[in-house]
């Protein structure tokens, strides 16, 4: 059986602590799109933990973690990764590396910074992982996939025509310094064998699991507005964000996705540039983004603060249509125990009419969020383990929500450990 956890709006929902939980009953974890770019933020036993490209599940012994083909692969930042989490005690996981994975390459990173340095105020906000290079790359038909880097004739010929393509733009459009091709053989060379040991062919693996029937887990980066196609266009990542996709990034048949729970924040927040229908500002969004997450509301890859509104139903009643739910997650609601009633964004006012469905990105530009306030509950949650002992204004709050973006709510998370969840029977069930 296989079941996602994907996000339901900009990122950042919480996604890394649900993973990790559903780990704890899953054979295999996947990662199945997106590179280094973003981060899960994992709080368990060992400690806290920012991962990027390791799956959330690493930290059980019992699993597999992958790295699918569909993901933007940094091999150097993958080995660090791993070390970093064996370096504090973790035990040492079992990774297996698609063979069809392609590789983030040394110029991608810098093609991004330089991209964003050119665009100057017109920037796209990037995190300079080199993500759009790359996948702009692999859909050229230009990248390194990792099979490549065990044909030493092909790797010769390849890194010779690629400097060659790469020198122009640099020499002609950023001004840069230009590739050396014998350079640029030495650092895949390195690769080669820094990653010899986790390469598999991950599609026959993934069936072969399935035949067994063991549970797969595939890990979603980011969430649905940050998809290239269905999201908040250009200000999106350059990968697919939803479940759908982890068919295809995975190398898994679509029917064998049966469960796919879409985490969704209590309140939102989300780092990068593009439109925020719900976003608050000033001493009343400081307030907010120091009392979230797990010691703040700062981006987990790029430490940069991130930005923060109320609930957008209208937003996440689209990212958990797209992403096909099943079940929501809704996590850190024990951050808005503080306030005397909580705003939620219930509809956008466009043109001088309402409406509670997602527009394009032109239409949502011009968008003012309409609010409800409802009561807020003024106590600490945490340590609640039964939702029948939430206080009141908190279960109303959890079921406006519910009924608003018209899928279950199975899941509440009031902390950031493993233990701080509450499971709900709920009635859209």
């Amino acid at each position: 059986m296989v079941k996602a956890v994907v996000g339901a709006n900009w990122g950042d929902e919480g996604k890394g602590k649900i993973t990790d939980m559903m780990a704890r009953d899953a054979d295999i974890i996947v990662r199945f799109q997106g590179g280094a770019n973003a981060g899960h933020t994992i709080v368990n036993n060992y400690g806290k933990f920012a991962l990027h490209t390791l799956p959330s599940g690493v930290f059980y012994s019992h699993t597999t973690s992958v790295i699918g083909n569909g993901v933007a692969l940094n091999i150097p930042l993958l080995i660090k990764e791993i070390r970093s989490i064996t370096d504090r005690n973790v035990p040492m996981p079992k990774i297996l590396v698609s063979d069809r994975a392609q590789m983030v390459m040394p110029y991608h990173i810098l093609f991004d910074e330089y991209e964003e340095e050119r665009l100057g105020g017109k920037s796209f906000g990037s995190t300079k992982s080199g993500i759009a290079p790359f996948y702009s790359d692999k859909y050229a038909k230009i990248g390194f996939q990792v099979s490549e880097l065990f044909e030493e004739a092909l790797l010769k010929e390849k890194t010779a025509r690629i400097c060659e393509i790469k020198n122009v733009t640099l020499e002609h459009l950023y001004h840069k310094p230009l590739l050396n091709p014998e350079d640029l053989l030495h650092t895949l060379r390195g690769y080669r064998d820094m990653i010899e040991p986790f390469v598999c062919d991950v599609s026959l693996y993934l069936d072969r699991a399935l035949k067994e029937g063991r549970t797969i887990l595939l890990e979603g980066q980011l969430g649905t507005l940050k998809d290239p196609d269905h999201g908040i266009y250009p200000m999106v990542t350059s990968s697919s964000t939803l479940a759908a996709y982890g068919a295809i990034g995975a190398g898994i048949p679509p029917y064998e996705i049966r469960e796919i729970v879409t985490v969704c924040k209590a309140y939102s927040s989300a780092v990068g540039a593009g439109a925020f229908v719900s976003e608050i500002f000033g001493e009343e969004a400081d307030e907010l983004r120091r009392r979230g997450g797990d010691g703040g509301e700062f981006g987990a890859t790029t430490g940069r603060p991130r930005r923060m509104g109320w609930f957008d139903c209208v937003a996440s009643k689209y990212g958990c249509r797209l992403q096909g739910t099943t079940d929501v997650a809704f996590t850190v609601l024990d951050v808005l125990g503080y306030l005397d009633e909580i705003p939620v964004c219930v509809g956008y006012e466009i043109d001088g009419s309402v409406t509670a469905d997602f527009p394009v990105t032109a239409r949502l530009e011009k968008a003012k969020p309409v609010l409800e306030k409802l009561p807020g509950w003024k106590s600490d949650i945490r340590g609640i383990r039964r939702y029948e002992e939430l206080p009141e204004n908190c279960r109303k709050y959890v079921e406006f929500i519910e009924q608003m973006i018209g899928y279950p709510i199975t899941m509440v998370s009031n902390g950031p450990g493993r233990e701080d969840i509450i499971y709900r029977k709920s009635p859209l069930k």
